[in-house]
């Protein structure tokens, strides 16, 4: 499957994204520490953001499939940016796990973060360190 994301320069170092399905909208900002006044999710913010959606959509669809109560589920992800090259180095984070989990379904929870496509799409060099409780 495939559609537009039409990026379009708004001024003032935003740009404002239209998803082609849905006509929704994102505005992004340079973050304070490559020169913008982070008003909003920076590119790099949305790919962190965008592994965590992942994970906790593909844990939703499994938890649905299993008949497991998936509420409250959270994924609280952390971005670590390089200078040279600037990119991201490193995203960690602490995955909050509904309770009353037993162990063979924690695992299978669990499995879905290695099953997310963004993440697998990232650079094999940048650190994914995810923990959960």
């Amino acid at each position: 499957m495939s559609f537009n994301i039409n990026a379009v320069y708004a001024g003032d170092d935003q740009v404002e994204l239209t998803h082609g399905l849905s006509g929704s909208r994102i505005l992004t900002d340079l973050p304070p520490d490559n020169g913008g006044r982070g008003r909003t999710f920076s590119p790099t913010d949305l790919a962190a953001a965008s592994v965590a959606s992942c994970v906790l959509s593909i844990m939703a669809k499994v938890a649905e499939r299993d008949g497991i109560k998936f509420e409250g589920a959270a994924f609280e992800i952390e971005k670590h940016m390089q200078e040279s090259p600037r990119r991201i180095a490193r995203l960690t984070g602490v995955i909050t796990l509904p309770p009353g989990l037993d162990a063979k379904q924690r695992d299978k929870l669990l499995a879905c973060v290695k099953a997310c496509p963004v993440s697998r799409s990232l650079l094999p060099d940048i650190e994914l360190e995810f923990s959960a409780v």
